[in-house]
């Protein structure tokens, strides 16, 4: 079998005729090309290209071959790529790209995919703190992407950039930590007027399908990785004039830690090496610029979030599956357990005792558990079950809370019910966790029937199987799960309207989204753009009155009423 053919280009601008043209001339004479991989901005400088670029997304003119791009900025994008969020053929887990018309495929945030057997990975948008939609990636972004990186095998899709209006092709490179090499190359803009080169063909053979050997070949022009600083020991005094902020070492770190405690490693800087903390190890050992914090890696180990660990807080907020308090060592837990109690109760998000708890959010409070509304919710009447105790997960406690928690069940089953809708109930049990929470979500009757379908083809988009149980009562669903839970491991399950039980037991390497469960209702319900709670978030006044109208609602179907 031939390697695939991929055409690479820079930035397009909206010229979407020019790139066309071009492309079809190109599979013309040297083709036919499997597809086009576009870097820099795709979408058009100014509102003269609109119409021409809009005849391609409206379909009035056709795109030669499958097409994707990256830079989700410019004239049109949020127009465009919002309606491209809310087709329901765009719903799930899309790494591969999201369809904005036939052919033309939109590479949301960062990700990894498979294309023709080349493993593709991929950085969307313009760097930004700023939280945008669309045209920004974010730190968020680059830890995925990172932890992508860290996993085992080769990405084939070399290091490709545009933006900088200049072809550049740079002999390759050797990296740090793996045998192969690395190409560099930029790529003009379409229609550039210096005539740079916007186009660029390749036919690369998969890594996955190479021998050792031929992954490891150098060719003669093969240079040292240019994010590689010379010897510390021998250029102490340059290293010592060198930026803490340099790009070589961007890849290691991500805290600065100034201003904060001090720890023993091999770095004497003020920032710490994320490559130690993540994997506990870093391939420049003591010649690594940052810290390596021992403590750090030993909390981290311990399900203690980094943002926590390193800043004093985290803005994930509720949705963070991590802890946020430090972890005593076992040997010590015994002495320090009212002080551990305490800390943990203060940074909690669901413990009513914490400061942190959102209380005017709360609707019922029974003996074992207590229901409140959450911060962003995804529909009207979508509530959080929460246990008073700080507990992991629901599954795992006492006879007396779990018949508790029937009993707010079937109390929001019965009022949804009135309104014409299902319950569906949801828990993402992270390993790491700490204080559980069981989410209850309606949807209209009209599309009960196709929940099981949307989980099921979700979780074939991530590559598992939904083990599903199906029980004729509630608590029989649930005794099942409580045989196939285990604390060692990460746990999803989802609770569907007819009675069937879906689960998923994570291993330990598995990528598995915290938000599955409603960003799979999201794509159910047409509601893409509420899939993140912080889309979704409402001011306090505001909260405070959806929280008094759902206790009118509820009040005849609450069981502490």
């Amino acid at each position: 079998m031939s390697p695939p053919r991929i055409l690479l280009c820079g930035d397009v601008l909206g010229r979407l005729n020019q790139l066309f043209k071009r492309v079809q001339s190109v599979n013309k004479s040297a083709g036919p090309f499997d597809a086009v991989l576009c870097v820099g901005q795709f979408f058009p400088d100014s509102s003269e290209l609109l119409d021409e670029f809009m005849n391609y997304v409206e379909g009035r003119s056709e795109i030669p071959i499958p097409t994707y791009f990256i830079g989700d900025y410019g004239v049109g994008a949020a127009k465009v790529l919002l309606a491209a969020s809310k087709n329901s053929a765009n719903q799930g887990f899309k790494m591969d790209g999201f369809k904005v018309t036939d052919n033309l495929f939109w590479l949301k945030g960062s990700g990894n995919f498979t294309l023709h057997g080349l493993s593709v990975a991929y950085l969307s948008g313009r760097q930004s703190s700023e939280g945008q939609q669309f045209g920004t990636y974010s730190q968020d972004d680059v830890d995925a992407l990172r932890a992508l990186a860290e996993e085992p095998g080769i990405v084939d899709f070399y290091h490709i950039a545009g933006s900088k209006g200049v072809f550049y092709a740079r002999e390759p490179y050797s990296n740090v930590d793996a045998v192969h090499v690395t190409r560099f190359l930029g790529l003009a803009p379409v229609g550039n007027k210096e005539k740079q080169k916007f186009i660029h063909a390749l036919s690369p053979t998969p890594a996955a399908t190479m021998s050792a050997a031929d992954i490891s070949m150098k060719t003669p022009n093969t240079t040292l990785s240019p994010y590689t600083f010379l010897d510390q020991g021998s250029h102490s005094k340059e290293a010592a004039k060198r930026p803490s902020d340099s790009v070589s070492d961007s890849q290691y770190w991500r805290y600065d830690v100034s201003q904060k405690r001090q720890k023993h490693g091999g770095g004497d800087g003020d920032k710490m090496c994320f490559k130690f903390i993540y994997s506990g190890s870093c391939p420049r050992g003591e010649k690594c610029n940052f810290r390596h914090d021992t403590d750090a890696r030993e909390q981290c180990l311990r399900g203690v979030c980094l943002d926590f660990i390193i800043k004093g807080k985290c803005e994930k907020g509720p949705e963070c599956s991590y802890k946020h308090s430090l972890q005593n060592d076992d040997s010590q837990r015994t002495h320090r357990s009212e002080n551990a109690s305490a800390n943990r109760s203060k940074e909690c998000w669901f413990c009513l005792s914490s400061p942190s708890v959102e209380s005017h959010l709360i609707v019922s409070v029974g003996e074992y558990y207590y229901c409140a509304l959450p911060k962003g919710p995804l529909v009207e009447d979508h509530v959080l079950v929460i246990p008073v105790e700080h507990v992991p997960n629901t599954i795992s406690t006492s006879p007396e809370c779990e018949k508790e928690l029937g009993r707010f069940q079937n109390s929001l089953m019965m009022y949804y019910k009135n309104q014409g809708k299902e319950a569906v109930f949801f828990e993402w049990l992270s390993k790491r966790g700490t204080h559980a929470n069981l989410q209850a979500v309606p949807i209209p009757t009209s599309k009960a029937a196709a929940v099981q379908d949307i989980f099921n083809l979700a979780a074939e988009k991530l590559g598992f199987k939904f083990l599903a149980t199906k029980s004729s009562k509630s608590s029989d669903g649930r005794r099942s799960l409580r045989a196939q839970f285990d604390r060692n491991c990460s746990f999803f399950y989802v609770e569907l309207p007819e009675g069937t039980v879906l689960s998923h037991l994570i291993e330990e390497n598995e990528r598995f989204p915290a938000q599955f469960g409603r960003e799979v209702l999201a794509g159910l319900l047409n509601i893409a753009d509420k899939a993140d709670w912080r889309n979704c978030m409402l001011g306090k006044e505001e909260e405070t009155k959806m929280v008094e109208d759902f206790k009118k609602r509820f009040e005849a179907f609450d069981p502490n009423q």
